[in-house]
């Protein structure tokens, strides 16, 4: 059994997607990112950077269990686990594990700012708004070209980590700024794994938890002194 510690967000929905497509029994614990749960001991133990998601599977490599944090490397480990969505062969891999880095070192922290400056700075910041939304749509132009050259998946002919990675995160497409009519083909691409039942199940976990406005107190836990104290 896997417990998987998270929240509705789109790191969040990574896994629980992958969870899904695998077909792994796992239990949810709802971290409140609003309300702090982030910073509780027990959950910092098992994630010592303050983030969700988080897992610990009772039946690690070894037969122990293991806890493994960060979204990237929960995906490579449950790809391991059951052989999944990337490929065995080097090149294969390669080519998955590049996409993969490129959406864990572009594609969330840019878009996360474009969401942050776009949606919840306290003030307007015009040249951090152009900044994060032109580098959005130049991200959104690095896929659509790609998924133009493969004709299917972001790594390929195969649906690999790679887009179980990425499509979360474009759900939230308007607050980015994009036109969608701007990129058909990575349009076709989100709606074909939108379709997909175990994507479909995946986003739907904690989506009751969601909330479409912050209050002042969880915005100070989200983005103010909070983050920065010694746990």
């Amino acid at each position: 059994m896997i417990d998987v510690h998270s929240w509705p967000t789109p790191n969040g929905h990574k896994v629980h997607i992958m969870l899904e497509e695998c077909g792994l029994p796992y239990r949810v614990h709802p971290v409140d990112i609003g309300a702090g749960d982030q910073f509780k001991p027990a959950f910092l133990a098992i994630s010592p950077n303050n983030k969700i998601p988080a897992i610990v599977d009772s039946d690690g490599p070894d037969g122990q269990p293991i806890s493994v944090f960060e979204s990237g490397a929960i995906l490579l480990y449950l790809a391991g686990k059951t052989g999944q969505f990337l490929p065995p062969d080097t090149r294969g891999k390669f080519e998955v594990l590049q996409w993969l880095m490129f959406q864990m070192g572009g594609v969330g922290p840019m878009l996360g700012q474009a969401h942050h400056f776009r949606i919840y700075a306290p003030e307007p910041i015009e040249y951090a708004v152009h900044r994060y939304t032109n580098e959005a749509r130049r991200l959104y132009g690095v896929m659509d070209r790609q998924i133009e050259r493969t004709g299917a998946y972001i790594a390929g002919a195969d649906y690999s980590i790679a887009d179980i990675a990425i499509f979360p995160w474009l759900r939230s497409w308007q607050n980015q700024g994009i036109a969608w009519a701007d990129y058909p083909a990575l349009k076709a691409w989100f709606d074909r794994i939108a379709a997909r039942p175990a994507v479909q199940r995946g986003v739907q976990v904690l989506a009751d938890r969601r909330k479409a406005t912050r209050s002042a107190a969880e915005m100070e836990v989200l983005f103010g002194a909070t983050q920065y104290q010694r746990h």
